[in-house]
């Protein structure tokens, strides 16, 4: 598998990998389109398109703090899933031993269900917060999400620190 990181809306593969941006997550988890193209100004986020060979199969995007990355958005295309694609990306992602927090819909319907036992297969550990993402938008309200986290939970300080860093810097472009 091999992450390329987009710097440019102006890069040809940029509408493609917006499409399937679109089209995994509902309108209020998305980024508008000029945040997005702030977003790619900022050193700490990338924009990783991941492909195999010269098939483009999914989005990782992602912030680079300094103790921890936090995945803000993640999805495969959906021709292509169950094939093994997410793990990878996500094995690559925490080779290093580098703490990855993302977040997730907490599981009260079959899908979620099964998208916390996909990230706990791939060694990822709920954390006992109460956690309301901000919205994106102007007029809609945060959301109750379930923060999870490899190689271990968080303690305390750490999901303050995540918290504070979602608060203040993702969420400020």
């Amino acid at each position: 598998m091999e992450f390329i990181r987009l710097r440019s809306p102006e890069d040809v593969r940029f509408a493609a990998a917006m499409a399937l941006y679109r089209e995994s997550f509902p309108a209020y988890e998305q980024r508008t389109a000029l945040s997005q193209r702030e977003a790619l100004r900022c050193d700490d986020y990338h924009f990783t398109l991941l492909y195999d060979g010269n098939r483009f199969v999914g989005l990782l995007l992602y912030w680079e703090a300094m103790d921890f990355r936090y995945v803000e958005h993640f999805c495969i295309d959906p021709s292509l899933r169950n094939q093994s694609y997410g793990r990878q990306a996500l094995d690559r992602l925490t080779k290093d031993g580098k703490t990855v927090i993302l977040e997730i819909d907490p599981p009260v319907n079959a899908i979620a269900v099964r998208r916390k036992g996909f990230y706990e297969r791939c060694g990822f550990r709920e954390n006992p917060y109460a956690h309301v993402h901000p919205p994106y938008h102007p007029g809609n309200s945060g959301h109750e999400l379930l923060v999870l986290s490899h190689p271990a939970s968080l303690s305390g300080e750490a999901y303050e620190r995540f918290n504070s860093y979602l608060q203040n810097t993702v969420m400020s472009v």
